[in-house]
């Protein structure tokens, strides 16, 4: 019979769903191994679009160009002071509206 004391050093540790445990692959809080992240284009200023040139930008990159919070965005969505699009289950906020507010400083 074989024993703890009879394990080689050399052994990887093993995975109860996976064989043997991959260093490279991570897993998320419940162990489910984590999708491969997509990696931004190595020189992003050649392939970006100026913000105030793009059409519209989602309700987080509305609040890092403003410095407004979420609450916030979404209290002028709903008084109707900032136009958004639903595009199924996403909502995006129009660019011009966001810079139209800006200017006229209603917030």
């Amino acid at each position: 019979m074989i024993g703890d004391d009879d394990i080689l050093a050399d052994d990887p540790p093993r995975d109860r769903h996976f064989g043997t445990a991959d260093a490279s692959r991570k897993n998320d809080a419940r162990g489910r191994p984590q999708r491969p992240q997509e990696q931004p284009p190595a020189d992003p200023t050649s392939t970006a679009i100026p913000f105030a040139q793009r059409l519209s930008c989602t309700v987080a990159e509305a609040c890092e160009a403003t410095g407004l919070g979420r609450t916030k965005l979404y209290e002028l969505i709903g008084e109707g002071l900032l136009d958004t699009t639903r595009i199924g289950r996403r909502r995006l906020v129009l660019v011009r509206s966001l810079l139209e507010l800006l200017e006229t400083g209603h917030a």
